[in-house]
């Protein structure tokens, strides 16, 4: 990695003069981006970074395609949802095709956080009931409401009405009855404390947890409803062909209420979706009215479209399917030719490595996983971690990579699993 610490220290130092404390970066040294081309992060010093994290940009970073719709429609309008627009009604109508009935009404916000914030007013006007269960480690988004659904949010409390749950041990053979159980217990919890339930949301990948592989949760919807919630699929990380599926609840047995979509819609432009029956829309728009100035607006359902049209073709998904089975047997490979233990989990191309397995703690567990991705990071590979402590990498390129660059993936961590175990074999010394 070339030494770009002089002027990424400048820049860092201009950046916390004018932007609010609120913001984080990667890495201990931070990246500088001057460009970006498909599954590659070239910095200001020249160097290619493999871009093994970054799910938003779903066709590649700069895709052609999007760079010339949405440049036509720059050029055409850009009006909001007040006006008629055939694109963006031709946009809605192949939108929902791809959905089961009856999900079958479609209402468009900005990002993630905004369409989760829609769906949880949509489910507590349905139900009357303000009760929610979320997993331990969930994030729904920053509005305010999803905030307090997001105890993965370190400083957030969640609220009274919110009941957070354990999820069973991975490898557990009864996994689903064991949430289907966790389900009635939170509900019994949330009724003693005057807020019956309204409604589960469940990131289909559960990826703020640790990244859960396929799996019928069948038993679990029927405890959500008995208890008289709504099941409502976050596919912000999920969708969009990520798990090798359309939908990640199509992976889990699972017909949601209400579904809401975000990151990969726009390939990074802002958009964002919530999908559900006719009747839940129409009836929450009686009495009240959601409009959102540049929600649905003609550029960004301009990307949303050239994205949209990759998942009709099957390539998204495909890609998904055959790129994930590949860099997992290569992942496992590495893992079995080394002395470090861990697991591989994955849905599709959401892969997630856990270190802590065997007799590792969790907080030596993190530590590993967060070395690894400084460690990575020299290698010009990007990756990040997540789970309940920070023990799992995750790894979630554009559903564009290469057959090479997964191997070029797997190269760099054999490598920096290798330079691990030296570093610690003589600490030992």
């Amino acid at each position: 990695m070339a030494d770009e610490s002089a002027p990424a220290t400048a820049l860092a130092k201009d950046r916390s003069r004018v932007l609010g404390g609120t913001y984080r970066t990667f890495y201990s040294e931070p990246l500088t981006v001057a460009s970006a081309r498909g599954c590659t992060i070239t910095d200001v010093n020249g160097e290619d970074y493999l871009d093994a994290y970054n799910n938003v940009p779903v066709l590649g970073h700069s895709s052609p395609a999007v760079r010339s719709a949405v440049a036509a429609e720059l050029g055409r309008a850009n009006s909001h949802t007040r006006y008629l627009d055939e694109g963006v009604i031709d946009y809605a109508r192949r939108l929902v095709d791809r959905f089961p009935a009856p999900l079958e009404a479609v209402v468009f916000a900005c990002s993630g956080s905004e369409a989760n914030d829609l769906a949880l007013r949509l489910a507590a006007h349905n139900t009357g009931r303000d009760g929610l269960i979320v997993t331990r480690h969930a994030y729904h988004g920053t509005t305010s409401a999803v905030a307090a659904i997001s105890p993965s949010l370190v400083g957030t409390e969640v609220g009274d009405h919110v009941e957070p749950i354990d999820l069973p041990a991975w490898d557990a053979a009864d996994f689903d009855d064991q949430l289907a159980e966790a389900i009635a217990e939170a509900a019994r919890r949330l009724r003693a404390r005057g807020h019956p339930l309204g409604a589960f949301i469940l990131d289909s990948t559960v990826t703020s947890d640790g990244i859960l592989e396929p799996r019928s949760l069948a038993a679990t919807a029927r405890a959500v409803r008995d208890h008289g919630g709504l099941w409502i699929a976050d596919e912000v990380q999920s969708g969009f062909g990520r798990t090798g599926a359309d939908w990640g609840f199509q992976r889990l047995d699972v017909l949601p209420d209400l579904v809401t979509l975000g990151k990969p819609m726009g390939n990074g432009l802002p958009i964002s979706a919530v999908l559900g029956p006719r009747q839940i829309f129409d009836d929450f728009g009686a009495e009240q009215r959601y409009f959102n100035t540049f929600a649905g607006t003609a550029v960004p359902i301009a990307a949303a479209e050239v994205v949209l049209t990759a998942l009709e073709s099957g390539d998204l998904t495909a890609r998904a399917q055959e790129g994930g089975r590949l860099l997992e047997n290569l992942l496992i490979d590495a893992i079995e030719a080394s002395n470090t233990p861990a697991l591989v989990r994955r849905s599709g191309l959401m892969v997630g490595i856990d270190f802590e397995t065997g007799n590792i703690t969790a907080e030596a567990a993190a530590e590993r996983a967060k070395a690894m991705v400084e460690r990575l990071y020299a290698e010009r590979i990007l990756v990040s971690t997540t789970g309940r402590a920070g023990t799992v990498l995750k790894i979630r390129p554009p559903l564009v990579i290469t057959d090479d660059e997964l191997r070029e993936l797997a190269d760099g961590f054999t490598r920096v699993l290798a330079r691990g175990e030296a570093e610690a074999a003589n600490a030992g010394e």
